[in-house]
Parts: C-alpha cells; sequence; structure tokens
C-alpha cells in the first residue's frame, strides 16, 4: 500500500507541474465574503441580533392637472432599532436626477457625431427647459413646529437631529415640496405624465415623488450613495397612509387599499368593484371603454381625494388619469385572494383588456409557488407608453398596440414579458427587500430566472430564449474589455452592459444552476428557502450564496466565483477521442507472455484520431503485482475484472477549457445503432486540472458519434469544436460561395 501511495503522489505531482498557470477557480470563497456575525450568519439566515429601521409616513398629495405640478406634504416617523446611537437622518431626493446641475449630467461622458437623431443627442435636462427637481419649501419638528437644519447634496438630503435618536427611539417629522412633472415621452425616466393630443388628456404615473428615508443597516451603515439613474433603491419598511387629490373623473391606483371607495366611486362602479373581488375566471370592467371615452370629451373641474393605506412596505407609487379603463379579479393563492387590477388607456386596446390581469394572474401564482405565498392585498399592472418599473403593489408597463389596434407577436411578447417582470418585482426587491443601488442582479437577476420561468410554464408561445445559457452565450463570447462581472456596483457598469450583467446574465446562472448543477428539487428548495429567510428584511448576496449551499448540500463557491465574480466565459473543447477494447489474452508484470504487433499501440498513441474509422486500439492489462494489493490482497481478482471489460468499448475522451470558466460537462453519445444517451458529469471534474481533463468511459454499444453540450444548456460559447466525429471547418472563401 506504502508503495502504491508514493507511485500515486509522485504521478500527481509531475501532472501539477506540467499543467497550466492554476487560478483558484475551486478555492472557497470565505476570505471573499463578510465574516458571519449574529446579524448574518454563516448559513445564510437571518441572526438572532438581526435589527432593521422602520419608516412610516402620513402624506397628503395633489396633482395640478393643468400646470402638471405636484404638491406635497408628509409626516415621517422614524425608528431606531440600531444598537446607536443616531445625530442625523438621511433622506432621497431622487427627482434631484433631473434639476439643474445634477451629477448625472455632470459626470456623464458623451460625444458628437455628425447625423445623430435628436432623440440620441447627448442632452441635459435644462436642454427643454425643464425646472426639474424637489423644491423643499419646509423641514420642521412634527411636535414643536421648529425648523430643522437641513442640508442638500445633490439627491440626498440631511437632516440633524435636535435631540440624538438612542436605540428604541422614534423621531417624527414635516417635509413640504413641489416640483415640476416630467414629460416621460422626452426623458427616459421612472414617472412622469403622458400628453395624448388627440384628446388634450394626461396620463400620471408617479414615481419617487416623495422624500424618501434611507436604509441604515448593519452592513454599511447609511445607504446614501447618490441616484445618477442606473443604480436604483435602498428602502425602509413602514406603514403609509396617503391621501391623493386630483380632479374628480380620475381613476386612481396606488400601493396599497383604498379606503374610501363610496366617496370617489360611482354606485355602478362599486358594485363592480365588489364583484371582481368575487370573480376568479375573468377580469370584470369597472370602468368600460365606452366610459372612458365619454369622460375624455367632459373633464371634470372639481376634485376627489383617493385615500390609500399600505402595512410594511418599503415605497409608495400611484397612477391617475381620467382615461383609465379599469379592469379587476381575484387570484387564489391558498388562503390569500389578492385582487389583480389593470389600468390603461384605450390606447392598450385590445391587447390590455385580453391579456394584462391575466398575466398578473399568472404571476402571482408562479412565484407564490416557488417563493412565498403573495402577502399583499393586490397588484396593479399600469399601461404607459414605454419601458417598465416596479414599485410595491402597483407596476407601470409598456406594449401598446399599433393606433388601428392591432399588434405584432414581438408586441405581444414584450407586454406579456414586461408585466410579469414589473409585478414579480413584488417578491424580488418589493419584499426580499436587497440593496438595489449597489447590486442590481439581486433583483433584477433573480426577477428574470423567476419570469422566463413564468412563461415557461404558462405561455408556451412565448420565446424564452433571453436568459436562458444558450440565449447569452453570444454575449458571454464578447469583448472582456467592456464586461463587468455580475458582482460589480449597480452605476458603474457601462449602460451597453447593463441588460445582459443584471437581467440576463445572472437568470442564465440560475436557470444553469437548477437544471444542470443542483437539479430542480434541490434548487427549488433552497431558493424557496432564500426568500423565505429574507422576506421583508435586507438580504446582501453573501446571504444568497451561503443560503444556496446551507439549504442544499451544494458546494457552490466555485460556480459563484466564476459566474459571478469574473467575466471568464464557458468554452470546452472536445479536443480528443481515443477508442479502446482489451486483449482477450493475459499478460504478467514481466511482459513475456504476449505477442503484440510491433510499434502498433506506440504509433497509434500519437495518432489524433478525428473519427472513429480506423476501429479501436487494442490494449494490454496486466496481472496486478501483489505488492500493490498491501492490505487488499486477494480481495481484487484480475480475471473477474478482465472478463468484465472483454469486449466492452472504452472511450478515452480528452477536454479542455478553454473560456476559463469550470462548468459541468454534458455528454450526449450516439450508438451504432442510433440509440442516444445523455451523461452529465460536475463541474468538480476540473478540481485538479482546470485547463485539461481526460475520463474514460466503458460503454457496451459502439459509439458513433458524440457531442458535448448538445442543447447550450451550460453557455458553451463555442459549440462548432464540441463535436466528434470533427467536422471540417469551412474557410471564408467556401462561406462566401454559399451566400
Amino acid at each position: 500500500m506504502r508503495i502504491l501511495i508514493t507511485w500515486f503522489i509522485f504521478a500527481s505531482t509531475i501532472t501539477l507541474f506540467a499543467q497550466p498557470k492554476w487560478q483558484g477557480k475551486f478555492e472557497q470563497l470565505d476570505q471573499t465574503l463578510p465574516t458571519p456575525n449574529s446579524y448574518r450568519t454563516a448559513s445564510g439566515a437571518p441572526g438572532p441580533n438581526y435589527w432593521q429601521q422602520r419608516a412610516d409616513y402620513d402624506i397628503d398629495v395633489e396633482i395640478n392637472d393643468d400646470t402638471q405640478v405636484l404638491t406635497g406634504k408628509e409626516t415621517i416617523t422614524y425608528y431606531n432599532n440600531a444598537p446607536e446611537v443616531l445625530r442625523f437622518l438621511w433622506l432621497q431626493l431622487d427627482q434631484n436626477n433631473l434639476s439643474n446641475g445634477n451629477m448625472t449630467d455632470k459626470t456623464e461622458t458623451n460625444r458628437v457625431r455628425d447625423s445623430i437623431p435628436v432623440k440620441f443627442f447627448p442632452l441635459s435636462s435644462d436642454t427643454y427647459g425643464y425646472d426639474g427637481g424637489f423644491k423643499v419649501t419646509s423641514v420642521r419638528d412634527a411636535a414643536s413646529g421648529k425648523a430643522l437644519p437641513f442640508v442638500i447634496n445633490y439627491t440626498m438630503l440631511r437632516i440633524d437631529l435636535p435631540t440624538p435618536m438612542k436605540t428604541g427611539d422614534k423621531y417624527s417629522f414635516i417635509v413640504e415640496w413641489n416640483y415640476n412633472e416630467k414629460d416621460r415621452m422626452k426623458f427616459s425616466e421612472r414617472g412622469g405624465y403622458e400628453y395624448f393630443p388627440e384628446d388634450g388628456n394626461y396620463l400620471y404615473t408617479e414615481a419617487q415623488w416623495f422624500p424618501r428615508m434611507c436604509v441604515f443597516d448593519d452592513y454599511e451603515g447609511w445607504q446614501n450613495k447618490q441616484f445618477i439613474g442606473q443604480g436604483e433603491y435602498a428602502l425602509v419598511f413602514g406603514n403609509y397612509r396617503v391621501r391623493i387629490t386630483v380632479p374628480s373623473d380620475h381613476i386612481v391606483g396606488a400601493t396599497g387599499v383604498l379606503q374610501n371607495p363610496k366617496a370617489v366611486l360611482t354606485k355602478e362602479q362599486l358594485d363592480r368593484f365588489e364583484k371582481a373581488k368575487k370573480t376568479f375566471d375573468q377580469p370584470v370592467f369597472i370602468v368600460t371603454e365606452e366610459e372612458v371615452r365619454k369622460k375624455e370629451k367632459e373633464r371634470s373641474k372639481k376634485k376627489s381625494t383617493w385615500d390609500f393605506a399600505a402595512e410594511n412596505v418599503r415605497d409608495f407609487a400611484f397612477a391617475t388619469s381620467r382615461k383609465f379603463i379599469w379592469d379587476a379579479m381575484a387570484v387564489k393563492v391558498n388562503d390569500k385572494t389578492p385582487l389583480a387590477q389593470s389600468l390603461y388607456p384605450k390606447e392598450g386596446n385590445p391587447l390590455w383588456a385580453k391579456e394584462s390581469t391575466m398575466a398578473i394572474k399568472n404571476t402571482l401564482e408562479v412565484y407564490s409557488a416557488r417563493t412565498f405565498d403573495y402577502p399583499y392585498p393586490t397588484a396593479y399592472s399600469v399601461h404607459t407608453a414605454n419601458q417598465g418599473m416596479e414599485y410595491p403593489m402597483i407596476c407601470f408597463n409598456g406594449g401598446r398596440p399599433k393606433p388601428d389596434g392591432t399588434f405584432s407577436q414581438r408586441t405581444y411578447e414584450g407586454m406579456v414579458g414586461v408585466i410579469i417582470h414589473e409585478v414579480g418585482h413584488n417578491f424580488f426587491p418589493m419584499i426580499v427587500n436587497s440593496d438595489e443601488r449597489q447590486w442590481s442582479w439581486m433583483d433584477e437577476g433573480l426577477n428574470s430566472f423567476l419570469e422566463r420561468e413564468v412563461k415557461r410554464e404558462r405561455y408556451p408561445n412565448v420565446n424564452i430564449s433571453w436568459g436562458s445559457p444558450k440565449g447569452m452565450a453570444g454575449y458571454m463570447r464578447g469583448d472582456k474589455n467592456i464586461m463587468r462581472p455580475i458582482m460589480w456596483q449597480s452605476d458603474n457598469i457601462p449602460g451597453q452592459d447593463f441588460g445582459p450583467n443584471a437581467y440576463g446574465k445572472p437568470a442564465a446562472a440560475l436557470t444553469l444552476l437548477r437544471e444542470t448543477v443542483m437539479g430542480p428539487e434541490l434548487f427549488d428548495k433552497a431558493f424557496k428557502e432564500y426568500a423565505q429567510r429574507w422576506a421583508f428584511k435586507h438580504p446582501k448576496p453573501a446571504d444568497f450564496f451561503r443560503t444556496m449551499e446551507d439549504a442544499s448540500a451544494v458546494d457552490l463557491d466555485w460556480f459563484w466565483r466564476g459566474w459571478f465574480y469574473t467575466v471568464d466565459n464557458v468554452d470546452v473543447e472536445l479536443d480528443e477521442v481515443k477508442w479502446f477494447r482489451v486483449r482477450s489474452e493475459q499478460k504478467d508484470m514481466e511482459n513475456k507472455s504476449v505477442k503484440a504487433k510491433q510499434g502498433d499501440l506506440a504509433a497509434k498513441a500519437k495518432e489524433k484520431a478525428t473519427d472513429f474509422s480506423s476501429g479501436p486500439q487494442e490494449i494490454t492489462m496486466i496481472n496486478t503485482e501483489d505488492r500493490m494489493y498491501g492490505e487488499f490482497k486477494n480481495k481484487i481478482n484480475d480475471g473477474d475484472v478482465r472478463k468484465k471489460l472483454a469486449d466492452k468499448n472504452l472511450y478515452e475522451i480528452t477536454l479542455k477549457n478553454k473560456g476559463g470558466l469550470v462548468t459541468p460537462v454534458i455528454i450526449e453519445w450516439t450508438y451504432k445503432d442510433d440509440t442516444k444517451e445523455l451523461e452529465k458529469i460536475p463541474a468538480e471534474i476540473w478540481r485538479i486540472n482546470e485547463n485539461e481533463v481526460k475520463k474514460v468511459f466503458l460503454k457496451e454499444k459502439e459509439v458513433t458519434n458524440i457531442v458535448i453540450d448538445p442543447d447550450g444548456a451550460t453557455a458553451d460559447t463555442n459549440l462548432s469544436d464540441n463535436v466528434f466525429p470533427k467536422k471540417p471547418t469551412e474557410n471564408k472563401f467556401d462561406q462566401l460561395k454559399k451566400n
């Protein structure tokens, strides 16, 4: 036994020294991730001393439909649950991203080129003559009414407290403000208004419309990074009471539950609204298109105030217009029945009446099954002319038919996709409340993965290549000089790289993790564990990484390291295949009893076969010396082994890791009788040699074809070198002749 071990160590040492440079792809992430503590444990769960802050809001807001000015007054009650004293507070002023002299305009790089469309010219907000940003008119102590000292630093507002807040203290203060709403058709922003010149009406989607508390947590203290447009929001949970004053013929949808339906709805609307709460098979129209067309012309000059309440939410958004058609239906989620509601102008029909509310239903059902039962009482989908954006219980979504009502498959898929995606954001990050300003992938990537799962389960006619490993292979083979790892701060990701980096690549990674690395059962259990551990809390990347391993018993450090911390890509080459059969005759250790053709094996060993036409090489198996058995002497019978190998086919394959990203290996074997077999090898095959591995497979039948990753499931970026027998590569001249 000692001799065998010594020989093995010697052989292994030679192999290690001979291989290319080792890059630590299977090293553990222990030194990279934050040290576990009593707030966040090594298992990825919240610790026994985990804490988080809370902020409650009481708000009155009014929109002037003639001037498009929003005016608001809020009382914020802030609770200090941190184990330290606070002497000042930080609030976010996101609208200041469009104020004159904003940091976004100052730091954006651009250039001038000839014949550029105006839309794509690098314009600042003041180019349109738009006076944007919050006008903060008052910051006062709620009890005394005394003014509080404050300072504005671009999109951040600091309030100095009259008395330091100790652990367990709460403090209330009042902020008053106004700002000019922006035209969202000019500014590619998350809120604003759309004007419809055909009928002279407005549709408002109000987002980031009030000064909001920043997060203060155990991880980095105040999360007061400037808002410069791309990295979104870190927000605090709390309870909201919001009164929204608008023209009385407007319909309002908002975060939370309407508290005064009798005051703002007609008797007929109220009856329909109550009916919708009990209807599960199809949407009920509360406001019809015919009624909307009438309102567009009449335009009430009276005002109404819609009163909404929401509990345990991290934000509040609303939409209002007299153009809104309104339909709704109940959704069954175990013992809960949230109300799915859609608001859209007539310009969205017929597509929106048919698809929007059903898409909400499908999303809530599938996401709930994969994470936790949707806990909120409602979910809105609101139609806007462009893009999509999410808030608790409400989202704004694009996807508009042509003026004649027709629409393409692309428009249909885009509309369904954006609704699923934005409604899905209720789970990530509205409930599993990650820090979007720091890590976009923690909400966009996880959400894009589940969006694709909803489409896969409920929309068989919709393309789901985006966010799949195969669909992201083209991106991953791209220019590494402009790519950034997934683990990259949101605002520092190049704009053209943001979609693939924060959405597509993380979704592909999770799909690969579920379908190939872990398997659906283990992945689903671990993913659900993460969602339930961190619902209504503030998770960080390490909490996700650790939970996925803790709940599955799968070591994934190599996976996080490669997919999330590098820009490596999967490119496995099937470099060589050798076919062997064992000679039937026996050979002893002294090599006396077998006669082989001179130079036969030596010559064949030097050849690099391109197909199976030359047949198998014959190999001789010699008897094992007794001294090599050691304590296991007589427990292995060479004759039995040789008998089992008789007439079997041995295939030695050589794989090269050309892309740098270690990966599971999926092998498709095609046999002489045209049957196929799919074999999966874990990524740990690369753990000793990250660059090249050899492996022998024993097959009953003769193999005629071998393909690595036949379906593109591992995101291999070059499938042309994954096949044996080798296929001839066309030169450029041959390709040109075909064209």
